[in-house]
């Protein structure tokens, strides 16, 4: 027993998650209902895409993309949608300023840098800020 509540230990002091936050009480309709889920995961954010630098400029530059999409999903897209060769690099930056990391979802990018309903993203082939 003693084994097993150090175990269970270890595990909540490995993970990073914010000690501050309160749980959250499920309702048994949502859990239920699974198209709640299903919704949420299907809000698009409207993305508008701006070359900078040497990179190619897009004949079509708003994108809605499913909020749940990473910025690796966005720099795969970009990289097919002009033709980047395999060896070429390509870096997308959130307001002139910085990189975002590839594991971050677009709607996170949305909700702090988004403005007037869409989120500005410039792509260029080598590196321009940040």
């Amino acid at each position: 027993m003693a084994d097993e509540g150090q175990a269970s230990e270890t595990n909540t002091t490995s993970t990073n998650c914010d000690t501050n936050r309160q749980p959250v009480a499920t309702d048994a309709s949502q859990t239920e209902n699974p198209t709640n889920i299903k919704q949420s995961a299907k809000d698009k954010v409207e993305v508008l895409l701006k070359a900078a630098g040497d990179a190619p400029i897009m004949k079509r530059k708003k994108w809605a993309v499913e909020g749940s999409k990473t910025v690796a999903y966005l720099i795969e897209f970009i990289r097919k949608y002009i033709r980047c060769e395999p060896s070429e690099s390509l870096f997308l930056y959130v307001g002139q300023a910085f990189a975002p990391s590839p594991d971050q979802l677009v709607s996170n990018l949305y909700n702090c840098f988004g403005a007037d309903g869409k989120l500005v993203l410039h792509y260029c082939k080598s590196q321009a800020w940040g």
